[in-house]
């Protein structure tokens, strides 16, 4: 291709570039201050599947791990901590209900599962077996 056709092809990308921020500056994609996502990794070796939510501020009653037919999923609310008198003047920690599932490898003993909730993580380690045994809830340490 000639540098010409090359350049074209860079300005109108860039172009796309400039609309979409445009248009996420005006238009926001989230609703700001409401339902959240918890970020988090899944880790995996030979012997286990690790995966690790931030969930600062919740209590381990505050969450719910469910399994069915190898799907884990993770349910909670963080609620907002205001009083009647009070209003944000700024929010940026995101509160309100939130669930996140996750697919799981066919080679997990999730009757092995183990939850733990240390410092705002939640960890789940579900170790990796050629013996499957089933389960529906997981409870946390």
């Amino acid at each position: 291709m000639s540098e010409f056709v090359i350049d074209i092809e860079r300005q109108l990308s860039k172009l796309g570039k400039d609309i979409q921020d445009f248009v996420e500056r005006i238009v926001p994609l989230e609703d700001q201050g409401h339902d959240f996502t918890p970020a988090c990794d899944i880790i995996e070796s030979g012997e286990q599947v690790k995966i690790l939510l931030d969930l600062p501020g919740l209590s381990k009653k505050e969450i719910h791990i469910a399994l069915k037919e190898h799907v884990l999923t993770v349910k909670g609310e963080r609620a907002d901590q205001l009083s009647e008198e009070e209003s944000y003047r700024r929010q940026e920690r995101k509160s309100g209900v939130f669930s996140r599932s996750f697919a799981l490898p066919e080679n997990v003993n999730t009757a092995e599962t183990e939850a733990q909730l240390r410092n705002g993580v939640l960890s789940i380690t579900l170790p990796k077996s050629e013996v499957l045994n089933d389960t529906q809830s997981i409870p946390i340490k």
